[in-house]
């Protein structure tokens, strides 16, 4: 049986030059299994596409293995290095403009720089929007200094697809137990945290056209939802004001991808409590397996306009396919 036709969002890669940026994250992982998607992550030719084939991959939304240039600490490199990794990504999709698309890697230690560049990327290089990995020096997208940015990215009405990274600090929580380091809990936790700060932070009131992209199924927060909307009228918030209750903004301003969760029931509470036109298949290659998640998709407990939507059609409306 032909495989409902696909667009994944998540699906990484990595330059020479990047590897050890991409190394910092070495920590979070097995030793013995650290390093042994480099091969997968430098391919863009019969590997990668032999695996979308498999699953009915139409076209895959590139993006540089995390963190890049945002641990980089001197500025003026971070900004020039970001620059050649997107050429470098544009002429890789150059190669095959069908399959492949991009997301543009920027250097936020400079956020105008990082808002000229995303521009650059989506105007000139055929760019669908950005990912970021997390916190950049210590420092959230919910800042005021990321002003600028937020206003080309509402202007550009582009996603912008926040990635896991490790905090800037590492909290007394996990002491002496670094299993929990890393994808299996704080990364969630980092990353749910940077998008409601900038839920809170009235980030979506003062740019309404601003599309926040969130992997693993939204990082445990469609669960919350409810939640969010009843703790949010008792909560300390000083004068921290919101046009909506919390649940509004998932429901206009955030999407959310199946990257790295192949289980109906998290899936079923994204549809039901964000919507059916917010979640997008992703797969998360090469550090997922693309075969695990096209089979899991195509069995999943989903309506066939449900499945259409989340392979390919949201897809193609977010980022204007």
């Amino acid at each position: 049986m032909k495989p409902t036709p696909k667009i994944a969002l998540e699906e990484h890669f990595l330059h020479p030059d990047f590897v050890d940026y991409w190394a910092t994250t070495a920590p979070n992982i097995s030793p013995d299994l650290f390093g042994k998607a480099r091969t997968a992550l430098e391919d863009f030719g019969e590997m990668r596409l032999a695996a979308m084939d498999g699953i009915g991959v139409e076209k895959s939304i590139l993006s540089l293995a995390g963190p890049g240039v945002q641990v980089e600490k001197r500025t003026e490199t971070a900004v020039r290095l970001a620059r050649r990794v997107n050429d470098f990504l544009a002429s890789e999709m150059a190669k095959h403009p069908d399959r492949y698309g991009g997301f543009a890697h920027l250097a936020m230690q400079d956020p105008l720089a990082a808002a000229d560049e995303l521009e650059r990327c989506v105007t000139q290089l055929g760019m669908q929007g950005a990912m970021i990995n997390g916190q950049t020096g210590g420092t959230y997208l919910d800042d005021d200094r990321y002003a600028p940015f937020w206003e080309r990215v509402s202007a550009l009405e582009v996603p912008v697809y926040i990635h896991p990274n490790n905090p800037p600090e590492q909290a007394h929580m996990y002491h002496e137990h670094p299993e929990l380091w890393g994808p299996v809990w704080s990364w969630t936790v980092e990353t749910a945290t940077h998008a409601l700060r900038l839920v809170f932070a009235g980030t979506f009131d003062r740019y309404p056209g601003a599309r926040l992209v969130l992997g693993h199924l939204g990082e445990c927060l469609p669960y919350l939802i409810w939640r969010l909307d009843s703790r949010w009228e008792i909560s300390n918030r000083g004068a921290m004001h919101l046009e909506k209750k919390p649940s509004a903004y998932f429901r206009n301003n955030v999407w959310v991808t199946t990257s790295g969760m192949c289980a109906d029931a998290p899936l079923r509470c994204a549809l039901d409590m964000m919507g059916e036109d917010r979640v997008l298949f992703s797969v998360d290659y090469p550090f997922e397996r693309a075969s695990e998640a096209g089979e899991w998709i195509e069995r999943a407990s989903l309506t066939d306009s449900e499945r259409a939507k989340v392979c390919h059609a949201n897809a193609r409306g977010l980022l204007k396919l």
